[in-house]
């Protein structure tokens, strides 16, 4: 899953309105914001193999530190109990864990069975991706209802709130569809950068938010 993280992050402002959207999209996709890391470093391994999947060529070898479940609660726990503490909000630090446990649960849905439960252990993974008209039909329905409860959420303070808000947007699914319907990359090392360019996409959502204010609730 791509944007269905992204969607959860947008969505999880109008639970946590003082966290900025550039940290919820730190936490939706910590995992793999620390993935390309350690594929560079061998220290988890992926390959690139057409036809594995109908809406993916990559065959997750072997994730266990980003993967699996159990490291994925661990990230959770640690990261959200940082957070809270480092910035003084409970609420925040609740919803920050959430939003890191909630990547592997949504790869979930999509992932063939390679999602380990704990550290080379049983791997499960309910398939979507063996079906495109599926995986395009769920993650876009969560992406236009996590913008959409972001959008209801907050208010422009300025023309910059507001475009660079629908300009992300539209990044991120034509990105998309362009992963879904180009070649497969060229190598595991090109997926590793390119995997280390959506921190850029972190800074957007922090600029973003930079750019709007949390709308006032009436009654």
């Amino acid at each position: 899953m791509f944007i269905g993280h992204f969607a959860l992050g947008f969505a999880a402002k109008k639970t946590a309105p003082a966290v900025s959207l550039g940290m919820l999209f730190l936490a939706a996709q910590f995992v793999d914001l620390l993935w390309p890391t350690l594929l560079l470093l061998g220290v988890e391994r992926v390959a690139i193999v057409p036809g594995i999947t109908v809406v993916t060529p990559l065959d997750f070898q072997h994730y266990p530190v980003t993967h699996s479940l159990v490291a994925g609660a661990f990230w959770a726990s640690a990261l959200g109990m940082a957070y809270a503490l480092i910035g003084r909000n409970l609420r925040g630090g609740a919803v920050f864990g959430a939003l890191v446990l909630s990547h592997w649960f949504l790869d979930l849905v999509t992932h063939r069975p390679d999602l380990p439960i704990v550290p080379y252990g049983l791997k499960v993974g309910l398939g979507l991706w063996n079906s495109l008209p599926g995986t395009l039909i769920v993650e876009f329905i969560l992406f236009a209802l996590g913008v959409w409860l972001y959008s209801r959420a907050t208010v422009a303070k300025n023309r910059t709130g507001s475009w660079a808000l629908w300009t992300l947007v539209a990044f991120l699914a034509v990105t998309y569809l362009g992963n879904l319907f180009g070649p497969p990359p060229s190598s595991v090392t090109a997926i590793a950068w390119a995997g280390h360019a959506m921190w850029l996409l972190v800074l957007w959502g922090w600029w973003i938010d930079r750019n709007r204010a949390t709308r006032p609730t009436h009654g």
